[in-house]
């Protein structure tokens, strides 16, 4: 495994991170024992990055973590990530965000406690809270990382302004963004700032939910993807076409649509961490072998030849949810 720094002059990691969302039965239901052999495997082949939120399962993701960490992987070896903020209500619904000072340090202290650990390597906001001006969330992060609880701050889903912003209270590690050949909004304002600062990109979605993969034709009944305009009707027809046409190009490299996806999102620089998203061993095996792909210009040209920037159908979220991204104003 390759590393990397995170950020200009940042702490060493992986090449690539593991998300461990999916785990937490966000896309449909996990085994938990298959789930931890999978975080095992990625220790195993060399992935230090774990990214998880304590809203992912109401805190199971994080003690998932922590009985992964239990069975043998060392907490010094690996570099924790944690996503704070997403208010849920006791049947799961997402209700808000909540950043304020005080709820940054309540939501950090059952984190440590839920992961067994005194301190995360990355702390950030899920999202931007309406209510709170940015400011004030990273002047409090800063208090715990001056207090010995974090070690970096990150930000996820914010817009190139609110990153000065929060760049100018502390110096900000990595932005956390949806990141893939069907996602490249980020491109235009973010990207260009972010490398100004000297901040990383730890990329998520990098497969479009399973868009850019098996094309999750079949969606079971309460899987939340059903509600993605990018999964409705006219527009998922489109975006199967895409990944037909990237199909084909994956043929002449022998290899997969998904491992020419994340290639292409780990070719886009060494400041950009892919995160692979997936609760299964084999999966990720499949995963980490688009590390190994060398891709020319002409390569990378044909990839994005089979799946233009402007041409996937439909937002990745509801309207309600794109309205609330400072990283979509």
């Amino acid at each position: 495994m390759q590393t990397t720094t995170l950020g200009r002059g940042g702490p060493v990691v992986s090449r690539a991170g593991l998300g461990l969302m999916g785990m937490s039965g966000i896309y449909g239901e996990a085994d938990d024992q298959e789930s931890l052999a999978t975080i095992r495997a990625a220790a195993d082949a060399g992935i230090t990055l774990f990214d998880t939120g304590d809203f992912y399962g109401m805190g199971h993701n994080e003690l998932l973590l922590r009985d992964a960490l239990r069975r043998g992987i060392p907490r010094e070896s690996v570099f924790i990530q944690v996503k704070f903020g997403g208010q849920r209500d006791p049947s799961g619904a997402f209700i808000g965000q909540d950043t304020s000072p005080a709820a940054v340090k309540n939501a950090l202290a059952y984190t440590l406690t839920r992961l067994g650990t005194d301190h995360v390597d990355l702390y950030q906001p899920a999202r931007l809270d309406p209510q709170v001006p940015i400011e004030e969330t990273v002047g409090a992060i800063a208090e715990m990382v001056k207090a010995g609880y974090v070690r970096h701050i990150g930000l996820s889903e914010m817009g190139a302004d609110t990153i000065r912003r929060a760049h100018a209270v502390h110096p900000i590690t990595a932005l956390q963004i949806e990141y893939s050949l069907m996602s490249r909004s980020i491109e235009a304002e973010i990207l260009p700032a972010v490398r100004e600062l000297g901040i990383a990109v730890t990329a998520y979605g990098i497969l479009s939910r399973g868009l850019l993969s098996s094309g999750t034709a079949r969606l079971s009944a309460g899987d939340p993807r059903r509600r993605f305009p990018r999964f409705q009707d006219q527009n998922h027809a489109r975006n199967l076409e895409l990944l037909a046409a990237l199909e084909a190009t994956a043929e002449q490299h022998d290899s997969t649509a998904a491992q020419l996806a994340i290639a292409w999102v780990a070719s886009r620089g060494e400041d950009i961490i892919p995160l692979i998203g997936t609760k299964r061993r084999d999966r990720l095996a499949e995963a980490l072998r688009a590390l190994d792909l060398t891709l020319s210009d002409d390569d990378l040209a044909a990839i994005e030849a089979a799946v233009p920037a402007d041409a996937t159908a439909g937002e990745r979220y509801e309207a309600a949810q794109m309205a609330g991204l400072d990283s979509e104003r």
